[in-house]
């Protein structure tokens, strides 16, 4: 019961942090993605017989820093332009509810125009796209700090050996530590790579789709895309719906919501039971129950980032209990199959 009630005491006190903490944990976790993006690129760079033979680690580490500014710089351009183009065109088609109304009931044969009226007035959709660019405008207007945090780690790295050794009385204990961080930095800079990967095509080909349909703002429409992608399992509906409902208002008719649905939607399939299965395999290892228990969870505290951190965050959970015999359990009820590296959790043991 004394067990019970302490590890109830501690879940409560950490949920009520990571809550209440969010303007400052946020920022450092996605700070530690972007360090992980920087080591990608220095990756890459690495694989330039010159660079790798004549260019300072120091040189390549500022390289790949100067990539990621002027990425954010140009994105952070074009979507503040695409996003007003959109509240503008917004307000211009926002007089079409009527005439969509008014179709919808003549297709369907109905007589409920009243109640239609009345759940589209309770739908506000301009409330939900304030929410999305409410969102990204989180996202980006902390890209600076993030950068800050992830230059801080980088410079802190050097030293990260030093002090680690200096905490273990074991070299068992060291190594067991490093072969941990090891595991979880190769998990997760695999799966941002691949779904990141996944994510672009699936953002190209659906801008592709919607320039062609003629819908307003289409690659503000392909980052969203791009960025509701990295949520499982309801990422690529969202992103499906929304530039469908909005093309329903540009156009106020169905055959172009239906077009977007359709065609988008086919994209979504094709990239997310396809392709996707082929490129990540069984990279992450996670339940389906469990993707779907961490989105909601997670969502619920961090919002739209939280959604987007779900799963890295409980790969990095399923890594770090398979490596303790106490917690080994968790770690087999989070995992897809029951299966997780037992090779690996023996050493640790040993």
């Amino acid at each position: 019961m004394k067990n019970a009630a302490y590890i109830s005491i501690v879940a409560i006190t950490v949920v009520i942090a990571l809550v209440y903490g969010q303007s400052l944990i946020v920022p450092f976790i996605l700070g530690i993605l972007m360090w992980f993006l920087m080591h990608s690129l220095k990756r890459l760079l690495d694989k330039i017989p010159f660079v790798k033979q004549y260019v300072p680690s120091w040189v390549k580490t500022l390289m790949s820093s100067g990539i990621i500014v002027f990425l954010v710089v140009v994105l952070f351009q074009v979507l503040s332009n695409n996003i007003k183009e959109l509240t503008y065109s917004y307000q211009k088609y926002e007089s079409n509810v009527g005439s969509v109304i008014l179709s919808i009931n003549e297709m369907f044969n109905i007589n409920v125009v009243e109640s239609v009226k009345e759940q589209i007035g309770d739908f506000n959709f301009g409330a939900m796209l304030q929410m999305v660019f409410n969102s990204i405008s989180y996202l980006i207007g902390n890209t600076f700090m993030i950068i800050i945090y992830a230059l801080f780690i980088l410079l802190e790295e050097s030293n990260f050996g030093i002090k680690l050794k200096a905490l273990f009385t074991s070299n068992e204990g060291y190594n067991n530590f490093v072969n941990i961080l090891g595991d979880i930095d190769n998990s997760i800079a695999e799966y941002f790579k691949l779904k990141a990967i996944v994510s672009l095509m699936t953002g190209v080909l659906s801008f592709i789709v919607l320039w062609l349909i003629g819908v307003d703002s289409p690659v503000f429409w392909a980052f969203l895309i791009f960025i509701l992608n990295f949520i499982p399992t309801i990422g690529s509906l969202i992103g499906t719906v929304f530039p469908a409902a909005f093309a329903l208002l540009q156009f106020g008719d169905i055959y172009h919501f239906l077009l977007v649905i359709g065609l988008v939607g086919a994209v979504q399939l094709l990239v997310g039971n396809i392709i996707e299965p082929r490129l990540m395999g069984s990279t992450m290892n996670i339940s389906p129950l469990v993707t779907i228990l961490a989105l909601s969870f997670w969502g619920a505290i961090w919002g739209v980032v939280g959604m987007i951190l779900s799963v890295p965050i409980t790969v990095i959970m399923i890594l770090v209990f398979s490596r303790f015999e106490k917690t080994r359990p968790i770690a087999v009820l989070l995992s897809e199959k029951g299966k997780v590296n037992l090779k690996k959790v023996e050493s640790c043991d040993a």
